[in-house]
């Protein structure tokens, strides 16, 4: 399957409502608070981290999916079951906070590896950030599965890595743009940013289960088909590329 814009495009907004996350967004200012009182340019380096973090580990899942070399049609059920599930847990606090429970063990991992960290300067906010990917990913473990299984669908590897960087680019960004606001104005806007989290990560559920049906009856080959007879060459050429 050739992943188009519309793949890439769903794997940023994955990656924005990751960092938008209740588990997550709190503890934002204090990481921004520590990182800035270390150099000014350190939430970039921390931000940064992080991207890479969420890029390598989703790669590595999708790649480990694909390289099972389980029959094409056997893999395309499995991943649309896998984002249907994933939709329903994003659909409910509840089944969001049991997931996390579940995967708390790789949580508790990355916090041991970050109280050993030194976060001197720009390089040890950066590798900061690259812990935070895996102390961060049990919660957002939702959004994040949801961009490897549709990642793994991808027909080569530089595709899966490419959503997985856009991924990444999209819970990195929300942290880069709260490091340059004050800290008046990143409380009041706290709030309103997890609403909209809630909000899109309910809306992304319902897409994913959508998704996970039009898989299951083969619809979406049919609609990729007609996207692609009917988007223009440069487009087309610029989201098959790799």
């Amino acid at each position: 399957m050739e992943l188009g814009f519309g793949s890439y495009g769903f794997g940023f907004l994955a990656g924005l409502l990751s960092t938008l996350s209740p588990c997550v967004l709190p503890l934002v200012p204090v990481l921004l608070g520590s990182a800035t009182s270390m150099h000014p340019r350190a939430p970039l380096a921390l931000a940064g981290g992080l991207a890479i973090s969420y890029a390598t580990i989703g790669t590595l899942l999708a790649w480990a999916g694909t390289a099972l070399s389980i029959d094409t049609g056997v893999f395309r059920l499995l991943g649309a079951t896998t984002l249907a599930l994933l939709g329903v847990v994003l659909l409910s606090g509840s089944l969001q906070q049991r997931f996390a429970t579940a995967t708390s063990g790789l949580s508790a991992a990355g916090s041991s590896l970050i109280s050993l960290a030194q976060p001197d300067g720009l390089w040890g906010q950066f590798a900061i950030g690259l812990m935070l990917g895996v102390v961060w990913s049990p919660c957002v473990g939702p959004t994040l599965g949801a961009a490897v299984v549709l990642a793994s669908q991808g027909s080569h590897l530089p595709q899966a890595a490419l959503l997985m960087g856009v991924f990444g680019i999209g819970a990195a960004l929300p942290v880069v743009a709260l490091a340059y606001v004050s800290r008046g104005a990143m409380v009041k806007m706290r709030g309103n940013l997890m609403r909209a989290g809630k909000t899109g990560k309910i809306a992304m559920g319902v897409i994913m289960v959508a998704v996970a049906g039009l898989m299951l009856s083969g619809t979406d080959k049919a609609m990729e088909a007609w996207l692609v007879d009917h988007s223009p060459a440069w487009l087309t050429a610029l989201t098959t590329r790799f």
